[in-house]
């Protein structure tokens, strides 16, 4: 059976729909199925998103309102301007500035497959009894804006949205 094609959002509506000083993902690709991933984000005026590193996905940002500055290295840096259209190759470091009229830009990438999280194989020891325990959690691996669980094992930043992570 063909798949179907389908308006997911209408991202004007989305921006006028959010509250004045709302950051962070606005909407992103949710559909089963997909092999894509993809977030609408703003940065409100002078905000950014620290210097992290995506070791396993390029990520294809999208400029569609405001401006502001991509920083790949110490002293390098990138303008954004509404309709620029930026490769981030995987293992590539970078940080994001909004410039005075905030940065509102669209990512888009292959899919990160989801965690797995499998119980642990234990051998039985004989005569003992079954302790249990619980599995270990996940949760300070999940990006408080967006959701999305960092593959980074002590993430700063959300390589999904670009919320920062709360401190350990």
């Amino acid at each position: 059976m063909d798949a179907t094609p389908q308006v997911l959002a209408v991202l004007d509506e989305i921006l006028a729909s959010a509250a004045p000083g709302e950051r962070g993902a606005l909407w992103h690709l949710a559909e089963q199925g997909r092999e894509l991933d993809a977030n609408f984000v703003r940065l409100p005026p002078g905000a950014g998103v620290g210097e992290h590193r995506e070791d396993v996905l390029d990520v294809l940002l999208v400029v569609l309102a405001g401006g502001g500055t991509l920083r790949t290295g110490p002293g390098d840096t990138l303008e954004l301007a509404p309709t620029t259209v930026t490769w981030l190759p995987r293992t590539s470091r970078r940080a994001l500035d909004a410039g005075p009229e905030g940065l509102t830009y669209l990512t888009v990438h292959r899919r990160r497959p989801g965690l797995a999280v499998k119980p642990a194989v234990r051998a039985a020891v004989r005569g003992s009894a079954d302790e249990g325990g619980e599995p270990p959690c996940l949760l300070d691996l999940v990006c408080p804006a967006c959701g999305r669980v960092s593959a980074d094992r002590a993430p700063s930043f959300c390589s999904a949205c670009g919320e920062a992570f709360p401190e350990h």
